[in-house]
């Protein structure tokens, strides 16, 4: 089982690099965003305390956020192959809760993966992004808005899982195949 943390600022490659992931290993796949989008839809309760929190604005406490993406972990079953986690941890008291969660189900996070990109470059991504999909919130300004808080709210984690010895650094410039071999070379080393 090779659970992943796959980490980069906005406009990294993490949804692209993840969908070749899963295509290639078979990993389950969390995005906090669809999760919350998804539970707020379905009406569940967590969704319904969540969508308390959205509304007025708020962050969604860690330990709610922890209690969703357990309730969706559980349901690759206990013999998955490893599920990657994309937009979460964002902080360090989130990196200490999901250690603690998985290792309540005797499991753990085998890599971090932080998918490195140049400022001017993912600026050039972002903002293609938004011609391209019609995003609004891909636009200049909010961009650098959203990797200011990137860089000063979630660049501690690098240090935080270098200390637990499972953070990889990949070069995220190139063609989309170069940056999944690097993945890949990876991925391929982790025990089991």
């Amino acid at each position: 089982m090779k659970n992943i943390v796959i980490f980069g600022a906005p406009g990294a490659g993490k949804g692209t690099q993840s969908d070749k992931m899963i295509e290639k290993y078979g990993f389950g796949h969390i995005s906090t965003g669809d999760v919350l989008r998804n539970e707020i839809k379905n009406g569940t309760e967590l969704g319904k305390t969540a969508k308390g929190y959205i509304d007025n604005g708020q962050l969604i406490p860690d330990a709610l956020m922890v209690d969703i993406l357990a309730s969706v972990y559980d349901t690759f079953g206990k013999e998955h192959k490893g599920v990657i986690f994309d937009g979460f941890p964002r902080t360090i008291p989130q990196a200490e809760a999901l250690k603690k969660m998985l290792a309540e189900r005797g499991h753990k996070v085998a890599a971090m993966i932080e998918l490195a990109v140049p400022e001017d470059e993912l600026m050039t991504r972002l903002i293609n992004r938004g011609k391209e999909s019609g995003r609004s919130d891909d636009n200049e300004e909010t961009i650098k808005k959203r990797l200011n808080v990137y860089h000063t709210q979630t660049s501690p984690l690098i240090d935080w899982y270098e200390k637990e010895g499972i953070h990889h650094h990949v070069e995220g410039l190139g063609t989309v195949d170069d940056i999944f071999g690097r993945i890949c070379q990876v991925i391929d080393a982790l025990a089991d």
